[in-house]
């Protein structure tokens, strides 16, 4: 089964946007399956425009500010 973006409910979401990068923090349920928490990142390009990241590994700041925005996402999991 290949996957509908139509399917996916975005339950909750909060973005924090740092110098070159945003960090979004997510819940999720595709076609009223189980409640997914999704962390997600972009960076901004030369020209300004957001292209998605891989999260990979954070700074101190970026988890100070993901902690509480996960904390939130639970409560509607």
């Amino acid at each position: 089964m290949a996957f509908d973006k139509n399917l996916d409910k975005e339950l909750f979401s909060e973005t924090k946007e740092f110098e070159t990068t945003k960090i979004k923090v997510g819940v999720y349920s595709y076609n009223d399956g189980e409640k997914k928490l999704q962390i997600s990142r972009e960076t901004r390009n030369q020209d300004g425009e957001w292209k998605f990241a891989k999260v990979g590994r954070m700074f101190k700041d970026e988890v100070e500010a993901v902690i509480p925005m996960m904390q939130k996402a639970l409560e509607h999991m």
